[in-house]
């Protein structure tokens, strides 16, 4: 079964709430084997709605409609799928009665465009909705499935869960698990991940293999259908010992993890605090830090140190160090990280300095950083990097990288 997903409502388009609907619905396809292929988010506009259902019919079996059912003149989903389908709408009397009680029970008088809500689709499946007022339905028309949703995710998530997702799996006759699996890689370019594992992107069936590319890191999403939750875990599992056989020295973690959260969790089996020095970040290391739940069992403090004053009366910096080696430099990096980690008591000290950008520094250019580490019963180091971006991802990306050092040290 291929499915499609229509969101109703000239709100989504005009980006005053977000489609969370699309991806809530799905998720739940995908754990029972429906294939989605296509989103499609249309406005409160018959004529643009009925062209998206021509179009939805040409590729889907299942097409599955959210928002539109309320009361008022632009809630238009329920009249204009009734009218390309050919059938009309009819009153149901059970919803009709769960509405007239509700407006008792809250002592409001009921408007008449709120019986609008209780109509449903002649000859379809009723999907009650207990958590507001318009129910949902599902109906056929030929060899295709239409089902209508409410908008609110309060009223849809439910429906799906207890009504949807029974039908369909009643309709589909038995269970096709879909199952994914997320690697996360830092340290190496979409291009070049890509190229390491081009024969097995070539050779992809079951499972698939999709690389993606955001915020100067690198995902790989592996996809696998079989009867059995625990099949489809095998044929991913299988796929990924392939994958990280070539590039796991790149890979930090699974699904929604962040290289913040791999530094966190390390830091904490450990049972180490951290403090930071910031220059070129201006806090950013910090602040990613501190939206982490948790992070005040091992974070100390840190210290912004933007200007060479600052590093020498706040940091202790050393005047010869800036004098001979300059602020953007691997000298000052390791100084600035065994300093706070000193004077703040911590376990690690990091540190962060370079030029963000837009003009060079000390004859440096744009994208020059080094991070600075100092660890308990080792050496301290700094790392240079030539990032050569914009400002902002010049910052974003030292983060970033600190982070990746900082796990490579945690796991030695």
């Amino acid at each position: 079964m291929n499915a499609e997903i229509i969101g109703v409502g000239s709100e989504l388009l005009l980006g005053q709430i977000a489609n969370t609907n699309a991806q809530f619905i799905s998720k739940g396809l995908a754990e029972i084997g429906v294939n989605v292929y296509f989103h499609t988010v249309v406005g409160d506009n018959q004529e643009r709605l009925r062209q998206a259902i021509e179009t939805a019919e040409q590729r889907a079996d299942l097409i599955i409609y959210t928002g539109g059912l309320g009361p008022t003149k632009d809630d238009l989903t329920k009249e204009t799928v009734a009218e390309y389908i050919g059938k009309t709408l009819i009153t149901d009397y059970k919803s009709m009665e769960n509405i007239e009680d509700y407006f008792a029970k809250v002592g409001r008088p009921m408007t008449e465009n709120n019986r609008k809500q209780a109509l449903v689709i002649e000859g379809s499946e009723i999907l009650p909705n207990n958590h507001g007022m318009a129910p949902g339905m599902a109906v056929s028309h030929g060899n295709i499935i239409h089902v209508l949703l409410p908008g609110p995710p309060s009223e849809m998530q439910p429906m799906y869960k207890d009504y949807l997702e029974p039908f369909l799996l009643k309709d589909m006759g038995r269970r096709e698990r879909i199952e994914s699996r997320v690697l996360r890689f830092f340290g190496i370019g979409e291009s070049q991940l890509e190229t390491d594992i081009e024969d097995l992107l070539d050779a992809q069936t079951n499972p698939t293999i999709a690389p993606l590319a955001a915020n100067g890191e690198v995902t790989l999403r592996i996809t696998a259908k079989h009867e059995t939750a625990a099949g489809a875990e095998e044929l991913i599992r299988k796929a990924e010992e392939e994958i990280l056989s070539r590039t796991g020295q790149y890979f930090y973690g699974y699904n929604d993890t962040t290289l913040m959260k791999e530094a966190i969790a390390l830091l904490k089996e450990r049972e180490w605090t951290i403090s930071a020095a910031e220059s070129l970040t201006g806090g950013m290391f910090q602040e990613e830090l501190t939206r982490i739940p948790g992070a005040g069992l091992i974070l100390k403090g840190g210290i912004v140190c933007y200007t060479n004053e600052a590093k020498q009366k706040l940091l202790q910096i050393k005047e010869s160090t800036i004098n001979e080696h300059g602020v953007v430099s691997e000298a000052c990096a390791i100084e600035m990280a065994e300093n706070i980690k000193k004077l703040l008591g911590s376990d690690v000290g990091i540190s962060f300095t370079g030029v963000a950008g837009p003009d060079e520094l000390e004859g440096n250019p744009v994208g020059t950083v080094y991070i600075g580490l100092s660890l308990p019963g080792r050496k301290p180091f700094a790392k240079k990097l030539n990032l050569g971006g914009m400002r902002e991802g010049n910052r974003v990306r030292s983060v970033k990288y600190g982070c990746h050092f900082l796990v490579h040290e945690l796991k030695q």
